[in-house]
């Protein structure tokens, strides 16, 4: 190989590797933002709210809320696969804080039942002369 068809192999794969680079770069700042999947987290979260999971599930939802912080800053800062990733985690921590609530309020019907239904039964027990 002689100095020319070097210095000509050399300048392609320069050009190869620049345009490899510019277009990496237009793929990234091209990305547009996670629109739908921080929807979705603001949506879970007020699902959460309403469902009283400040009460039931505090931790989660605190959870939810700082990951939907970051989503929003990596909005910011044009990170958008990390923007998606966090609006992500946000929507299934509140779905995981609601469910939470559903499951403790479910229980705590369950237990109010049982307390009922146990009473129920002590006074036909008292009325019917029968000992428990």
């Amino acid at each position: 190989m002689n100095a020319t068809s070097q210095a000509h192999c050399g300048s392609g794969l320069r050009t190869s590797v620049g345009l490899t680079a510019v277009l990496m770069l237009a793929a990234c700042a091209s990305t547009p933002p996670p629109t739908a999947s921080l929807q979705a987290a603001h949506q879970a979260i007020s699902n959460a709210e309403r469902a009283e999971a400040g009460h039931y599930a505090p931790g989660e939802l605190s959870e939810a809320r700082t990951k939907l912080a970051s989503a929003d800053t990596a909005v910011s800062e044009r990170k958008m696969t990390m923007a998606a990733q966090f609006a992500e985690e946000s929507n299934v921590e509140a779905q995981l804080a609601s469910a939470k609530t559903a499951d403790l309020k479910a229980k705590a019907v369950n237990a109010e039942m049982t307390q009922s239904t146990g009473t129920l039964i002590e006074e036909m027990q008292r009325k019917s002369g029968e000992k428990p």
